[in-house]
Protein backbone atom coordinates (compact mmCIF):
# COMPACT_ATOMS: atom_id res chain seq x y z
CA UNK A 1 0.00 0.00 0.00
CA UNK A 2 3.07 2.25 0.71
CA UNK A 3 6.20 2.12 -0.65
CA UNK A 4 9.16 4.29 -1.89
CA UNK A 5 10.83 6.99 -0.33
CA UNK A 6 8.82 9.15 2.16
CA UNK A 7 9.97 11.84 3.80
CA UNK A 8 9.14 12.36 7.44
CA UNK A 9 8.73 16.46 6.73
CA UNK A 10 9.37 19.10 8.43
CA UNK A 11 7.36 21.68 10.15
CA UNK A 12 8.66 25.10 9.51
CA UNK A 13 8.18 28.02 12.44
CA UNK A 14 8.62 31.15 12.25
CA UNK A 15 11.33 33.40 13.30
CA UNK A 16 8.94 35.46 15.47
CA UNK A 17 8.86 35.38 19.10
CA UNK A 18 5.75 32.71 19.07
CA UNK A 19 7.28 30.92 16.69
CA UNK A 20 4.05 30.58 14.44
CA UNK A 21 3.68 27.78 11.79
CA UNK A 22 5.43 28.83 9.04
CA UNK A 23 2.47 27.54 6.37
CA UNK A 24 3.57 29.03 2.68
CA UNK A 25 7.26 27.56 3.68
CA UNK A 26 5.49 23.80 4.44
CA UNK A 27 3.49 24.41 0.78
CA UNK A 28 7.21 25.26 -0.70
CA UNK A 29 8.61 22.34 0.71
CA UNK A 30 6.40 20.02 -0.49
CA UNK A 31 6.15 20.81 -3.56
CA UNK A 32 10.53 20.70 -3.87
CA UNK A 33 10.10 17.23 -2.74
CA UNK A 34 7.22 16.40 -5.33
CA UNK A 35 9.07 17.78 -7.58
CA UNK A 36 12.11 14.86 -6.82
CA UNK A 37 9.65 12.45 -7.49
CA UNK A 38 9.33 11.12 -3.63
CA UNK A 39 6.76 8.64 -2.92
CA UNK A 40 4.36 10.07 -0.51
CA UNK A 41 4.57 12.22 2.58
CA UNK A 42 4.41 12.36 6.11
CA UNK A 43 3.71 15.17 8.16
CA UNK A 44 3.49 15.65 12.17
CA UNK A 45 5.76 12.62 12.38
CA UNK A 46 8.89 12.73 15.14
CA UNK A 47 10.51 14.84 12.23
CA UNK A 48 7.73 17.25 12.17
CA UNK A 49 7.69 18.05 16.17
CA UNK A 50 4.37 16.21 16.53
CA UNK A 51 5.05 16.63 20.26
CA UNK A 52 4.97 20.56 20.63
CA UNK A 53 2.18 21.25 18.19
CA UNK A 54 -1.08 21.88 19.50
CA UNK A 55 -4.56 20.09 18.23
CA UNK A 56 -4.86 22.77 15.82
CA UNK A 57 -1.15 23.21 14.94
CA UNK A 58 -1.27 19.59 13.83
CA UNK A 59 -4.63 19.52 11.72
CA UNK A 60 -3.46 22.41 10.40
CA UNK A 61 -0.17 21.02 8.55
CA UNK A 62 -2.55 17.58 7.85
CA UNK A 63 -4.67 19.69 5.71
CA UNK A 64 -2.10 22.04 4.49
CA UNK A 65 -0.06 18.66 3.87
CA UNK A 66 -2.99 17.09 2.18
CA UNK A 67 -3.71 20.36 -0.17
CA UNK A 68 -0.31 20.57 -1.27
CA UNK A 69 0.14 17.04 -2.23
CA UNK A 70 -2.80 17.07 -4.06
CA UNK A 71 -3.37 13.73 -5.08
CA UNK A 72 0.05 13.27 -6.16
CA UNK A 73 1.45 10.55 -3.84
CA UNK A 74 -0.07 9.56 0.10
CA UNK A 75 -0.12 11.49 2.77
CA UNK A 76 0.45 9.55 5.74
CA UNK A 77 -0.09 11.36 9.16
CA UNK A 78 1.17 11.07 11.76
CA UNK A 79 -1.19 10.68 14.73
CA UNK A 80 0.34 8.88 17.96
CA UNK A 81 0.11 9.73 21.31
CA UNK A 82 0.75 8.25 24.72
CA UNK A 83 -2.57 9.04 25.58
CA UNK A 84 -5.13 6.74 23.68
CA UNK A 85 -7.76 9.13 23.40
CA UNK A 86 -5.36 11.53 21.96
CA UNK A 87 -4.48 9.26 19.27
CA UNK A 88 -8.32 8.68 18.75
CA UNK A 89 -8.98 12.38 18.38
CA UNK A 90 -5.77 12.56 16.09
CA UNK A 91 -6.40 9.62 14.06
CA UNK A 92 -9.84 10.64 13.16
CA UNK A 93 -9.52 14.39 12.25
CA UNK A 94 -6.56 13.26 9.64
CA UNK A 95 -9.45 10.80 8.49
CA UNK A 96 -11.86 13.21 7.99
CA UNK A 97 -9.41 15.11 6.51
CA UNK A 98 -8.90 12.69 3.82
CA UNK A 99 -5.32 11.84 4.90
CA UNK A 100 -4.29 8.54 3.09
CA UNK A 101 -3.07 6.84 6.54
CA UNK A 102 -1.95 7.47 9.83
CA UNK A 103 1.76 7.03 11.30
CA UNK A 104 1.59 5.75 15.11
CA UNK A 105 4.27 5.96 17.30
CA UNK A 106 4.03 3.43 20.12
CA UNK A 107 3.01 4.91 23.75
CA UNK A 108 5.86 6.48 24.83
CA UNK A 109 6.91 7.14 28.42
CA UNK A 110 3.74 4.97 29.55
CA UNK A 111 5.81 1.67 28.64
CA UNK A 112 2.19 -0.88 28.59
CA UNK A 113 2.29 -4.03 28.97
CA UNK A 114 1.74 -6.37 25.78
CA UNK A 115 -2.34 -6.20 26.03
CA UNK A 116 -2.37 -2.27 26.85
CA UNK A 117 -0.17 -2.17 23.42
CA UNK A 118 -2.51 -4.30 21.15
CA UNK A 119 -5.90 -2.48 22.78
CA UNK A 120 -4.26 0.92 21.79
CA UNK A 121 -3.62 0.03 18.33
CA UNK A 122 -6.61 -2.08 17.43
CA UNK A 123 -9.01 1.17 18.80
CA UNK A 124 -6.79 3.15 16.11
CA UNK A 125 -6.91 0.57 13.45
CA UNK A 126 -10.79 0.39 14.01
CA UNK A 127 -11.54 4.15 12.92
CA UNK A 128 -10.67 2.46 9.46
CA UNK A 129 -7.77 4.21 8.02
CA UNK A 130 -4.62 2.86 7.30
CA UNK A 131 -2.35 2.02 10.19
CA UNK A 132 1.68 2.29 10.10
CA UNK A 133 3.06 1.24 13.63
CA UNK A 134 6.14 3.23 14.32
CA UNK A 135 8.71 1.02 16.40
CA UNK A 136 11.43 3.44 17.51
CA UNK A 137 12.59 2.66 21.10
CA UNK A 138 15.05 5.11 21.30
CA UNK A 139 12.31 7.66 21.61
CA UNK A 140 9.71 5.30 23.74
CA UNK A 141 12.14 3.87 25.67
CA UNK A 142 9.94 0.18 24.61
CA UNK A 143 10.44 -1.83 21.72
CA UNK A 144 7.64 -3.71 20.37
CA UNK A 145 8.98 -7.21 19.65
CA UNK A 146 8.84 -9.07 16.69
CA UNK A 147 5.78 -11.36 18.23
CA UNK A 148 3.65 -8.49 18.80
CA UNK A 149 3.98 -6.97 15.52
CA UNK A 150 3.29 -10.03 13.63
CA UNK A 151 0.10 -10.16 15.97
CA UNK A 152 -0.92 -6.74 15.17
CA UNK A 153 -0.67 -7.40 11.55
CA UNK A 154 -3.60 -9.95 11.46
CA UNK A 155 -5.92 -6.69 11.91
CA UNK A 156 -6.31 -5.66 8.20
CA UNK A 157 -6.29 -1.77 8.89
CA UNK A 158 -2.75 -2.46 9.93
CA UNK A 159 -0.69 -2.27 7.20
CA UNK A 160 2.64 -1.66 8.09
CA UNK A 161 5.33 -0.72 10.72
CA UNK A 162 8.29 1.80 10.43
CA UNK A 163 10.49 0.19 12.27
CA UNK A 164 13.94 1.93 13.88
CA UNK A 165 14.91 -0.24 15.84
CA UNK A 166 18.13 -0.89 14.26
CA UNK A 167 18.28 -4.59 14.71
CA UNK A 168 18.18 -6.04 11.64
CA UNK A 169 17.55 -9.32 12.85
CA UNK A 170 14.18 -8.46 14.35
CA UNK A 171 13.46 -6.80 11.21
CA UNK A 172 13.84 -9.84 9.03
CA UNK A 173 11.51 -11.52 11.79
CA UNK A 174 8.88 -8.99 11.36
CA UNK A 175 9.33 -9.32 7.44
CA UNK A 176 9.27 -13.59 8.08
CA UNK A 177 6.15 -13.79 10.20
CA UNK A 178 4.15 -11.43 7.96
CA UNK A 179 4.46 -13.29 4.46
CA UNK A 180 1.51 -14.23 4.40
CA UNK A 181 -0.29 -11.24 5.07
CA UNK A 182 -0.99 -7.88 3.28
CA UNK A 183 1.72 -6.04 5.79
CA UNK A 184 4.42 -4.03 4.81
CA UNK A 185 7.80 -2.99 6.73
CA UNK A 186 9.24 0.48 5.96
CA UNK A 187 12.79 1.61 7.09
CA UNK A 188 12.71 4.02 10.06
CA UNK A 189 16.66 4.46 9.63
CA UNK A 190 18.51 5.87 6.46
CA UNK A 191 21.45 4.03 7.18
CA UNK A 192 19.87 0.98 6.51
CA UNK A 193 17.37 1.09 4.31
CA UNK A 194 19.18 -0.62 1.61
CA UNK A 195 19.79 -3.69 3.80
CA UNK A 196 15.80 -3.68 4.73
CA UNK A 197 14.96 -3.42 0.95
CA UNK A 198 17.46 -6.68 0.60
CA UNK A 199 15.49 -8.45 3.34
CA UNK A 200 12.18 -7.20 1.41
CA UNK A 201 11.27 -3.87 3.08
CA UNK A 202 8.70 -1.71 1.12
CA UNK A 203 10.77 1.88 1.54
CA UNK A 204 11.76 4.05 3.59
CA UNK A 205 10.07 6.92 6.19
CA UNK A 206 13.03 9.44 5.40
CA UNK A 207 14.45 12.13 7.59
CA UNK A 208 17.29 12.50 4.71
CA UNK A 209 15.38 12.84 2.28
CA UNK A 210 14.15 16.44 3.19
CA UNK A 211 17.47 17.30 1.95
CA UNK A 212 17.90 14.88 -0.77
CA UNK A 213 15.22 13.50 -2.07
CA UNK A 214 16.18 13.00 -5.57
CA UNK A 215 19.10 11.04 -4.35
CA UNK A 216 17.01 8.98 -2.35
CA UNK A 217 14.75 8.02 -4.79
CA UNK A 218 17.09 7.37 -7.50
CA UNK A 219 18.84 4.65 -4.48
CA UNK A 220 15.16 3.05 -4.27
CA UNK A 221 14.18 2.70 -8.08
CA UNK A 222 18.05 1.14 -9.15
CA UNK A 223 17.58 -1.65 -6.04
CA UNK A 224 14.12 -1.87 -7.78
CA UNK A 225 15.47 -2.12 -11.16
CA UNK A 226 17.70 -5.19 -9.65
CA UNK A 227 20.76 -2.40 -10.15
CA UNK A 228 22.25 -2.72 -6.99
CA UNK A 229 25.87 -1.72 -7.84
CA UNK A 230 23.91 1.52 -8.62
CA UNK A 231 21.93 1.96 -5.38
CA UNK A 232 25.09 0.67 -3.15
CA UNK A 233 26.96 3.55 -4.69
CA UNK A 234 24.35 5.73 -3.77
CA UNK A 235 23.93 4.33 -0.37
CA UNK A 236 27.65 5.26 0.28
CA UNK A 237 27.39 8.44 -1.19
CA UNK A 238 24.37 9.42 0.97
CA UNK A 239 25.89 7.56 4.20
CA UNK A 240 27.76 11.02 5.23
CA UNK A 241 24.53 13.04 5.44
CA UNK A 242 22.41 9.94 6.79
CA UNK A 243 25.01 10.46 9.61
CA UNK A 244 24.76 14.21 9.64
CA UNK A 245 21.37 14.28 9.96
CA UNK A 246 21.74 12.49 13.64
CA UNK A 247 25.16 14.81 15.00
CA UNK A 248 22.79 16.14 17.39
CA UNK A 249 18.54 15.25 18.16
CA UNK A 250 16.31 15.07 15.13
CA UNK A 251 15.11 17.31 13.83
CA UNK A 252 17.52 19.88 15.21
CA UNK A 253 20.23 18.96 12.56
CA UNK A 254 17.59 18.36 9.32
CA UNK A 255 15.83 21.82 9.84
CA UNK A 256 19.51 23.31 9.76
CA UNK A 257 20.31 21.40 6.55
CA UNK A 258 17.08 22.32 4.90
CA UNK A 259 17.36 26.33 5.58
CA UNK A 260 21.19 26.16 4.38
CA UNK A 261 20.13 24.96 1.16
CA UNK A 262 17.62 27.67 1.02
CA UNK A 263 14.43 26.26 2.11
CA UNK A 264 12.15 26.65 4.84
CA UNK A 265 12.91 25.67 8.02
CA UNK A 266 12.78 27.99 10.74
CA UNK A 267 14.09 27.33 14.56
CA UNK A 268 13.02 23.95 16.17
CA UNK A 269 10.73 24.60 19.83
CA UNK A 270 11.93 24.24 23.06
CA UNK A 271 12.83 22.40 24.53
CA UNK A 272 14.75 21.60 21.65
CA UNK A 273 17.48 24.36 20.47
CA UNK A 274 19.06 25.11 17.29
CA UNK A 275 22.14 23.82 16.40
CA UNK A 276 25.52 25.24 17.48
CA UNK A 277 28.10 26.84 15.30
CA UNK A 278 30.54 24.06 15.38
CA UNK A 279 28.57 21.59 14.51
CA UNK A 280 26.91 24.02 11.66
CA UNK A 281 30.12 24.33 10.28
CA UNK A 282 30.16 20.06 9.89
CA UNK A 283 27.01 20.40 8.49
CA UNK A 284 27.90 22.58 5.99
CA UNK A 285 30.73 20.85 4.69
CA UNK A 286 29.21 17.80 4.53
CA UNK A 287 26.30 19.69 2.73
CA UNK A 288 28.92 21.22 0.05
CA UNK A 289 29.95 17.61 -1.01
CA UNK A 290 26.61 17.25 -2.42
CA UNK A 291 26.43 20.21 -4.65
Amino acid sequence: MFEGVIPAIITPFQRNSSMDLDLEGLRSNIRFLLANGVHGIVPCGSTGESATLTFEEHEQVIEEAISAANGQVPVIAGTGSNNTAEAIRLTKAAKDMGADGALVISPYYNKPNRSGLIKHYTALADIDIPVIVYNVPGRTGQNLPPDLVIELAKHPNIVAIKEASGDIGQISRIIEGTLDDDFQVISGDDNITLPILALGGAGVISVTANVEPARMVAMFEAFCEQDLETALDLHYELSPLFRSMFIDTNPIPVKKAVELRGMAGGPPRLPLDELDKEKTQKLREVLATYE
